[in-house]
């Protein structure tokens, strides 16, 4: 195929979501420096971490709304200038003023508010840019970003710390977002139809693959089949899983390795790339492997019960890594355990993309909500758990999360739709 300008652009919205966990990680790896400066306890970062998160959460099915009626090219271009101003407003707030911890709480909450359109987004492009065989591997490619941003984040945002001070970090966040959002307006467009570089061979190739067909401004949304589906009930409780494991190395591995581990910036910094290495790697990986099983097994193997079975994995990996003596040994096996996390990715994003059509935007928000929400209770449960029963304790509660969130799993139908396609016409 001579054209294949879907995959010029799914990488650049891998870019884009590497630039959203930068703007993430950044935070709790300036955290120790950030406290210090606000005479703040670790629970109170906690709270700070947890605003934004909340945020985030909060905005997750209104911004899928909004996607399905601006389109990506404008939503994602929208977001990344408000979280590169959000990014400045952080570093802006005088740790001598009257309730400064409750401004940089509403600062990291509005923030979240913005980056909520992020992922939205990306699927609702991925509904219309992308056939269903191959949805896994470029929502892989989208998460794998996680990573990048993740793993990039320790080792540059010490540096930035070590040479300019801890609030240079979100000064250079801004403007990497900013430098994107011009990038992404120029090059992208909402459908194959509307980008003059698509051939019509791959507009061809596009259609033939979709289950239904995402084009143009998006239809009434069916809310009452959304809310009182099981199988967006289902994924979505699964995703709680995600989102709670996801979050202790979004938020609190850096500080882990620092003071449950006792190492230093630079050593935290080098270790603390390796879970992210391996989210990147195994994102990659799964969303091949998914869409693999689907095309050999069926969509039921290759969407639920693989992603059951990538839960089932984190969860073993992270009882090994949270119980070893040894650093560098449990940072590993840790690593392993963001990895196999990471392995199902695709999946949940996939069901979102193949069951809501048109709707993918705002199912995709109310599934990422479960998942944030769920983040949002580790930014602020980890540190006490770590403090009252220890870092050991704390690891194997997610594990327990995510063995309890296999389950729904097993009820997702991947091949149900939320609308035939006689039903919506776009």
């Amino acid at each position: 195929m001579n054209s294949r300008i879907r995959y010029l652009l799914i990488m650049l919205i891998f870019v884009v979501s590497a630039v959203v966990y930068i703007d993430r990680s950044n935070i709790s790896i300036a955290g120790t420096y950030l406290a210090a400066d606000y005479h703040i306890t670790k629970p109170q970062l906690g709270w700070v971490f947890s605003a934004f998160l909340l945020g985030y959460a909060a905005f997750q099915i209104p911004a899928g709304w909004v996607v399905g009626k601006l389109g990506p090219r404008k939503t994602l271009t929208y977001g990344l200038i408000w979280w590169s101003a959000l990014s400045v407003a952080t570093a802006l707030v005088p740790p001598g003023m009257t309730n400064a911890l409750w401004v940089l709480i509403a600062v990291r909450f509005v923030l979240g508010l913005g980056e909520s359109v992020a992922y939205p987004s990306s699927n609702q492009f991925i509904a219309a840019w992308f056939p269903t065989q191959e949805r896994g591997k470029a929502n892989g490619w989208v998460f794998g970003g996680v990573g990048l941003g993740s793993g990039t984040a320790p080792p540059l945002v010490a540096f930035i710390i070590y040479n300019y001070g801890w609030h240079a970090v979100f000064y250079i966040s801004a403007v990497i977002g900013l430098v994107i959002a011009a990038v992404w307006y120029r090059l992208a467009r909402d459908t194959p139809a509307e980008h003059p570089s698509v051939t019509a061979e791959e507009k061809a190739h596009i259609l033939a693959g979709m289950p239904l067909k995402v084009e143009g401004a998006m239809p009434p949304v069916p809310w009452l089949k959304i809310f009182t589906s099981r199988d967006v009930w289902g994924v979505t409780l699964a995703y709680v899983a995600f989102g709670y494991v996801a979050f202790i190395f979004h938020t609190w591995f850096f500080i882990y390795l620092k003071d449950g581990r006792g190492l230093d910036l630079k050593s935290s910094a080098l270790l603390g790339t390796l879970p992210f290495i391996a989210m990147t790697t195994c994102c990659l990986l799964g969303g091949v492997i998914s869409d693999w099983l689907v095309a050999h097994k069926g969509q039921y193997v290759g969407r639920s019960l693989f992603g059951a079975f990538t839960l089932f994995l984190s969860a073993i990996f992270l009882i090994i890594g949270s119980h070893a003596q040894d650093t560098t040994v449990a940072v590993l096996v840790l690593a392993g355990g963001a990895g196999a996390l990471y392995l199902g990715q695709a999946t949940y994003w996939a069901v979102a993309a193949d069951f809501g059509g048109p709707f993918t935007g705002v199912i995709s928000g109310l599934v990422n909500m479960g998942g944030q929400i769920a983040g949002a209770a580790t930014a602020s449960l980890t540190p006490l758990f770590a403090s009252w029963y220890g870092w050991e304790t704390a690891f194997y509660i997610a594990a327990g999360v995510c063995l309890v969130c296999i389950i729904p799993w097993f009820f997702v139908n991947p091949d149900r739709r939320l609308h035939i396609a006689e039903e919506v016409t776009a």
